[in-house]
């Protein structure tokens, strides 16, 4: 039987002992990251609603199926930015506070990711990696005295981290769309989003 030093110095070369197939590198990035929290005077219900018909639900799936029926992706972004000036869609979003309710918490919440696919393709061509912040997550949550708690990371601050230029410019166009969007939905553009 081979000792775990011989696993892991041998890796991918078939050892049944062995519990890593794959040899790789690892690289981490520190950067900066800042999260901003706009407490709204205004209840969930009514801004979810607000959020939700501004920036309306598009699976992969429905994408996909646009894209496959006419092969038109400058096409596709357009028709987007009709169905949604920010250019935001929704492709996923959970209802966290229904299933906390059965851990003892009352608050409602929702988390959705949104994706600008015009912007997101630019990202994808100068390093897919940049995917890992674009769909962006965006969370609200019913707080104190009728009021809604909505936070984000700033995108910008988050893509700057891959020193690629074009990726800097794209998260900088989101921030601005994404100010967009929280001005659509009749809340201020907050400091963090003005260019």
């Amino acid at each position: 039987m081979r000792s775990t030093t011989d696993c892991v110095l041998r890796a991918g070369d078939g050892c049944e002992d062995c519990l890593v197939s794959y040899d790789s590198s690892e690289s981490a990035v520190d950067y900066p990251a800042r999260r901003v929290q706009l407490i709204a005077n205004v209840a969930f219900d009514m801004l979810v609603g607000s959020f939700e018909q501004a920036v309306p639900a598009l699976s992969d799936g429905d994408a996909l199926g646009r894209l496959t029926a006419d092969h038109d992706w400058s096409g596709f972004v357009r028709g987007l930015q009709w169905e949604s000036p920010s250019g935001f869609v929704c492709v996923w979003s959970s209802r966290p506070g229904e299933l906390m309710q059965y851990a003892g918490s009352s608050a409602s919440s929702i988390i959705w990711l949104i994706v600008n696919h015009g912007v997101a393709a630019r990202l994808f061509r100068h390093d897919p990696g940049a995917m890992l912040y674009s769909p962006i997550r965006i969370e609200a949550h019913a707080s104190a005295a009728a009021e809604t708690t909505l936070s984000f990371d700033v995108p910008s601050m988050q893509l700057r981290g891959f020193g690629i230029n074009k990726i800097t410019q794209a998260g900088a166009e989101l921030d601005r769309a994404l100010g967009d969007l929280i001005e659509e939905i009749g809340l201020p553009r907050p400091g963090a989003l003005r260019l």
